[in-house]
This record gives C-alpha cells, sequence and structure tokens, in this order.
C-alpha cells in the first residue's frame, strides 16, 4: 500500500516527494495541494507508520493564526482526494488523537493497537469523531425510483453518482464519497443520525418518477443539526432520453445547490463568534451573489481579506478576492479598470500556480482576458474551465460576451442559452441577460435587445450597467420617459457613472464592436446620462 524511503513516500499510484517539496501521480505530473494541506501531508509523511496528534499538527500548520480543527479536517479531506483510493486507506484517523500514514498498510508506533480500522472512504476528513462539522458538508443519499421500471433505477443511481461527483466541485464543499451514501440505500433514515455519523452538516434526498409522457424529480436539502428543510426543488417536464436528461438534471442541481448551500453557510457564520477563514468566504461570496454596487463589492471583499488575513493559502478566498477586480472593471465602477484588471490577473495566475485545475480561476482569467484586448485568449481560457467543471454555466456567458466583443453580436444568445440550460436559476442571470440584450442592440434588433435588458433588471435590480444600457435601448426606440428613469435608477446604484467612462474603458480595439458601440453612447446621451 505505502512504501517509503528517505526522500519519498509511495502511497498506491501516488508519490509524496519530500526532498522536492511534490505530489506527483503515476505519470510523474503534479498534483495539486493547497499549501497548508501540502504541509500536513509533508508532516505525516515524513513520519509514516507512526501518530501525529492534532496538537502537534495545528501547531506546527497554522502556527501563524488561530484557526478551529475544522481547518485541519479541510486539509485531510484535501489529502484523500489528492492521494486518491490507496490515499484513504493508508491514511488513518485515530479518533480523538490524531492521523498517520501506514507503511505497507500497518502502523509501526508501538504505542498503537495492532488493528487500526482505516477511515471510512469518505471526501469530508475525519468522519469517526471530529468535534467540528466541516464547512458545506454533505451526503447525498441514494434518490429513491418510484417506478418499477429497471431502466429508471439506474437512471437513479446515476443522478446520484453524477450529483456526488458534480457537487465536490463547489468551493469549500466536502461531500462524503458514493460508496459510503449507498449504504443507506433502501433504508429508513433519521437526518440528525446521518449527520452524527458521518459528521456533516447537510443531507440531500430526492426520489424520481416517470409516467408515459412525464418525468418528475423532488429534491430536498436538509440541515443535520436541526432536521429543518433548508431548500426543495421540484422538477417536471416532458419525458427524454434517460441519459441526456441525467446530464440536465444533475447540472441544474448542482447550479442551485450551490447557491443555495452558499446562503446557508453565509447565514451559520453570521451567528458564528469566532468565524474562522472559511466562514468569512462563504459569508464574501454570498454578497457577490446579491449584485454587483460598490457597496456589496467593499463588503465582499472585506470577508476576503479577513479570511486571508487568518489563512493567506486559502486559494478559494484568493479566487474570490480576484472576482471582485474582476466585477469593479467590468461593470465600469471605476474610471481605472485597468488597475482591477492587472490585480485580478496577478492573484489568479499565483491562485493556478498553487492550484493549476482550479475552473474558477481559469474562468476569471478568461474574463480579463476578455476585457483588455486578449478575446481570443479569453474565450480560449473559459472552454479551459468547462473542460475541468462541465457545469460552470458562467463560463459559457462570458464566452458570450466574448463573441460580442469580436463584433458577432448575433451569436450571443446560443451560448447564453446554454448557459441557462445549465442554471436556469443562476444568481447571475441578470449579467447573461445583459450580454444577449448588448449582442441585439448591435444587431439592430432594438426590440429584442430591450426585451433582454428587462429581464435583466427583473433578475437583479442592484446591477446599474444593466440600467444605463437597458436606457440606452429604449432611449433609441423614443422612449425617452422610461429611458431617463430607469437611468436615473442606475444612477442611484452608481452616482459616479459617465458616459466618458463606458467609452474610454471600451474592452478590446475590434473595428466591428468599436462601431457598434457609437450606438450606446448616443442611447445614453439621449437618456439624460452624464456626458463626464
Amino acid at each position: 500500500m505505502l512504501k517509503s524511503s528517505q526522500h519519498s513516500i509511495v502511497v498506491g499510484d501516488r508519490t509524496v516527494d519530500l526532498a522536492r517539496e511534490l505530489l506527483l501521480d503515476r505519470n510523474g505530473k503534479v498534483v495539486p495541494l493547497r499549501p497548508r494541506a501540502w504541509l500536513v501531508l509533508q508532516l505525516l509523511a515524513a513520519r509514516a507508520g507512526r501518530l501525529v496528534s492534532k496538537d502537534e499538527i495545528l501547531d506546527a500548520v497554522w502556527s501563524d493564526c488561530e484557526v478551529t480543527e475544522d481547518s485541519l479536517v479541510q486539509a485531510i479531506g484535501d489529502i484523500r482526494r489528492a492521494l486518491g483510493m490507496a490515499g484513504r486507506v493508508a491514511l488513518r484517523t485515530l479518533p480523538r488523537r490524531g492521523y498517520m500514514l501506514a507503511v505497507d498498510g500497518e502502523p509501526v508506533d508501538s504505542t498503537l493497537p495492532s488493528a487500526v480500522a482505516p477511515s471510512t472512504p469518505s471526501d469530508v476528513g475525519d468522519v469517526s469523531a471530529s468535534s467540528a462539522v466541516p464547512h458545506l458538508s454533505i451526503v447525498v443519499l441514494p434518490f429513491t425510483s418510484l417506478g418499477g421500471d429497471p431502466a429508471q433505477d439506474y437512471f437513479v443511481d446515476g443522478v446520484t453518482e453524477s450529483l456526488t461527483t458534480d457537487l465536490s466541485r463547489i468551493a469549500g464543499s466536502f461531500v462524503i464519497a458514493r460508496n459510503t451514501a449507498f449504504t443507506f440505500k433502501g433504508k429508513a433514515i433519521d437526518v440528525r443520525q446521518i449527520g452524527r455519523e458521518l459528521n456533516v452538516r447537510y443531507v440531500l434526498e430526492g426520489s424520481v418518477q416517470r409516467g408515459d409522457n412525464r418525468f418528475r424529480l423532488n429534491a430536498q436539502l436538509t440541515e443535520t443539526e436541526t432536521g429543518s428543510h433548508v431548500w426543495a426543488e421540484r422538477f417536471d417536464k416532458p419525458a427524454a432520453d434517460l441519459l441526456d436528461m441525467q446530464d440536465e438534471i444533475v447540472s441544474r442541481l448542482a447550479n442551485t445547490l450551490n447557491a443555495e448551500l452558499i446562503k446557508a453557510e453565509a447565514r451559520r457564520a453570521e451567528r458564528s463568534p469566532r468565524p474562522d477563514a472559511m466562514d468569512l468566504y462563504f459569508q464574501g461570496r454570498a454578497f457577490i451573489n446579491k449584485g454587483v454596487t460598490p457597496a456589496f463589492m467593499a463588503q465582499a471583499r472585506d470577508f476576503f481579506v479577513r479570511a486571508l488575513a487568518l489563512d493567506p493559502g486559502n486559494v478559494e478566498a484568493a479566487v474570490a478576492a480576484a472576482q471582485i477586480d474582476v466585477s469593479m472593471g467590468s461593470a465600469f465602477l471605476t474610471d481605472d479598470a485597468s488597475v482591477h484588471f492587472d490585480a485580478a490577473e496577478s492573484a489568479l495566475k499565483s491562485a493556478l500556480f498553487i492550484a493549476p485545475n482550479h475552473p474558477r480561476a481559469h474562468m476569471l482569467l478568461g474574463a480579463v482576458l476578455l476585457q483588455t484586448n486578449r478575446t481570443a485568449q479569453g474565450i480560449t481560457e473559459c472552454q479551459q474551465s468547462l473542460m475541468l467543471d462541465r457545469n460552470l454555466a458562467d463560463a459559457h456567458g462570458f464566452i458570450g460576451l466574448g463573441k460580442y466583443q469580436l463584433g458577432h453580436g448575433e451569436e450571443v444568445e446560443g451560448h447564453i442559452q446554454e448557459a441557462l440550460r445549465l442554471s436556469p436559476r443562476d444568481t447571475r442571470t441578470y449579467l447573461w441577460f445583459m450580454f444577449v440584450g448588448m449582442g441585439k442592440l448591435t444587431s439592430n434588433a432594438e426590440h429584442e435587445a430591450i426585451d433582454w435588458f428587462r429581464r435583466s433588471l427583473q433578475a437583479n435590480r442592484n446591477h446599474a450597467l444593466s440600467h444605463f444600457q437597458f436606457a440606452a435601448a429604449l432611449a433609441l426606440v423614443g422612449d425617452l420617459k422610461e429611458a431617463r428613469s430607469v437611468a436615473a435608477a442606475g444612477l442611484a446604484l452608481d452616482p459616479s457613472f459617465t458616459i466618458r467612462r463606458y467609452r474610454i474603458n471600451a474592452k478590446g480595439d475590434n473595428p466591428a464592436y468599436l462601431a457598434k458601440r457609437e450606438c450606446f453612447y448616443e442611447g445614453m446621451r439621449l437618456a439624460g446620462l452624464p456626458e463626464g
């Protein structure tokens, strides 16, 4: 199982190279690990076969800041995922004591029992006796099939497995492995008991029923501590090919749960007397989801700065902080957008050096490239993010924006429809609707543009740029009264906006794109927006 030498430890098909301070796969490629998780693994590998207490690990790895035991649990979860199945057996949990890497499948520490049970094959870390339940920890219980069709049974199990995989991609999440979850199949469950047994905060349950012409899926998310429902959803649609339907259902569930779990974790963090770095991260993400206004962005940034002060190696907080700069520059909330884009690009490249397969970091870097006259590269980067996370609907949105900037406004809607297929209730639909409106307006389809801009504001009224572009479209078709009212509402959100700022921060130099932007300037003037 595990073999050691002076400078390396082999765990299954992974090698912990202590000399070069790298975790390598069977092909010699680097397996990414967050800095703190690597330090934990390095310590355990250096003392392979011996117990390392929780206090020793916390003192060695987090000596520069105060953290809860939850941070260690998260690091152990990261390590287990990085090491693969062999690592989940070799990395042992000693209840209430600590952790160890067993040599050749057996401990060598004489103070340990001769038979130490391997940890549960879970993605959550210490599920046996941790005093702190990990953040955003969840088990997806096997969905129930309400029909007698064997093909539907396979489909139901497939939904459960795929959803388990896709939820594990949510930043900061810990998802119980499917092997453990399937031990509850067909059994009566008590969510509070499951929460205690698996050390998770949330349980997702569901059922599937398929008639001759209709398909219905019910899902509900429950908090294990109180047994209270957090969220419920029903999908009811015409029956189609089961495999095609599985992909769509899983994507929609994963994207919806992403937003709901962030809200739930943020509410929980608000009640914490001593929030840790991940508490602060989730609170910041909740503010990002409210909308792109100077006030919301400032509040979100404050949470991420505080999170990074507690845990400088927190990649999720670093990527989220970079998103603030991307949003500030993209939404024309500043006269000098380049300062924000430069800061975001630097932070994202640093994050990708540590976590080269981070989907959102690739997507946001793509957004920066789109906004800094590197449109083709930006589209490629967004496509790379989709290869890493097929459910990243926002990447489709940015690709649509890229097509607009290339002067292909008529192509934008197709990319946004793909984003909406994956995540129809996404917190960022207001941006996607705005992108289509921009494409329609530059394609001489003003009335269609108005419909899309109106949908943008209905989805989220806290986005000033949607107001300004909607006002421009209304003015161009002669509806000056509503145009000026909408413009005034936008200025209430961003009083510093000027047409000059919008012009000087154009996102590229493509001649077709620049020529088509002239209609926005003219419409904004007619709507009464300040020239600057």
